[in-house]
């Protein structure tokens, strides 16, 4: 039974994720609310848009008013993760208790820390770092909620993106959008280590799927789909291959990334995150294949999409 329209979805961010997920929705004909702190996105016709300070509980309930669903899309600055995720994610399931609406948050896999193995949803909780700990506490959070019965909640949890509107990512502006003028990629790590990624529209959809999913328990993380890993060398070389442009690959050495975070707090707080690419770093979504089948798009059409995306022409 599809899904009724005038059910009202709440986006709380306006990220890549967000936005697309808007983009998603509005198609399907859904009531579709937009939160963001300041700006106002460029969005399709139909999907309202409301400024709120999401860490204030008084107006992230205001901000969830009325929704059947929020979809929680809201990102950080790697610099101030401890000290502003924690209480924001508590104002923002405030909000969602308030509304009586489902929750579903949109997560990353930080949470398992260091692995050797595919990343699967019954590994525990790590404790490591400054970042997974912050993650592995919002899980803590979400699923006590759960069980206490106010908020029905869920998490889908995806690799590293890539795609359209995606600037601040392994593969955004530093390695799709230097290919996309031919200028050389910036990379890290170990570069031929197989790496999974996730791509944005499949997301989005993999989001919508868990928000109409009637017969399935939440209070549980799934993993989104997404296509077998391969390395960012090989990613790089299919972005520029779309581009049109011979590939260039600057690979910074991890030494020089600690120099410069000596200046920079976000390349200072890549250091925790290096187990993402000094291994192999697979996800194994067979859960979600089971229950939802494993629909993903491959790497080389999202590839192609990411580059149109960057090479059309801007305001």
């Amino acid at each position: 039974m599809a899904p009724a329209p005038d059910r009202l979805h709440v986006i709380l961010g306006a990220g890549p994720v967000g936005l697309t997920l808007a983009h998603v929705l509005a198609e399907e004909g859904r009531s579709v609310r937009l939160v963001t702190r300041q700006s106002r996105p460029e969005l399709p016709d139909g999907v309202a848009h409301v400024n709120a300070t999401l860490e204030q509980p008084d107006s992230a309930i205001e901000a969830c008013r009325g929704a059947s669903v929020v979809l929680c899309c809201v990102g950080l600055d790697y610099t101030s993760w401890p000290e502003r995720w924690p209480p924001l994610f508590q104002s923002i399931l405030r909000g969602a208790e308030a509304a009586q609406a489902r929750f579903v948050f949109m997560d990353n896999l930080y949470m398992y820390g260091p692995q050797t193995e595919p990343l699967r949803e019954d590994m525990p909780l790590t404790d490591f770092g400054r970042k997974p700990r912050v993650r592995a506490e919002l899980t803590r959070t979400w699923l006590e909620a759960h069980a206490a019965g106010r908020v029905q909640a869920v998490a889908l949890r995806a690799p590293d993106f890539y795609g359209p509107h995606v600037r601040i990512s392994m593969l955004g502006e530093l390695v799709a959008g230097r290919a996309a003028v031919g200028k050389p990629a910036l990379v890290l790590g170990d570069i031929d280590q197989p790496h999974a990624f996730g791509y944005v529209p499949d997301i989005a959809r993999a989001l919508v799927t868990l928000a109409d999913a009637e017969d399935v328990d939440y209070g549980q993380p799934w993993h989104a789909p997404n296509a077998p890993p391969l390395s960012i060398r090989e990613a790089a070389q299919t972005f520029f291959r779309h581009a049109g442009h011979p590939t260039k690959l600057n690979v910074m050495p991890d030494f020089v990334r600690r120099m410069l975070g000596t200046f920079n707090a976000n390349l200072r707080e890549l250091g925790e995150m290096r187990f993402q690419w000094d291994r192999p770093y697979r996800v194994d979504h067979a859960k979600w294949a089971a229950r939802f089948g494993a629909t993903f798009t491959p790497f080389d059409q999202g590839a192609k999409t990411t580059i149109d995306w960057w090479q059309s022409p801007r305001e």
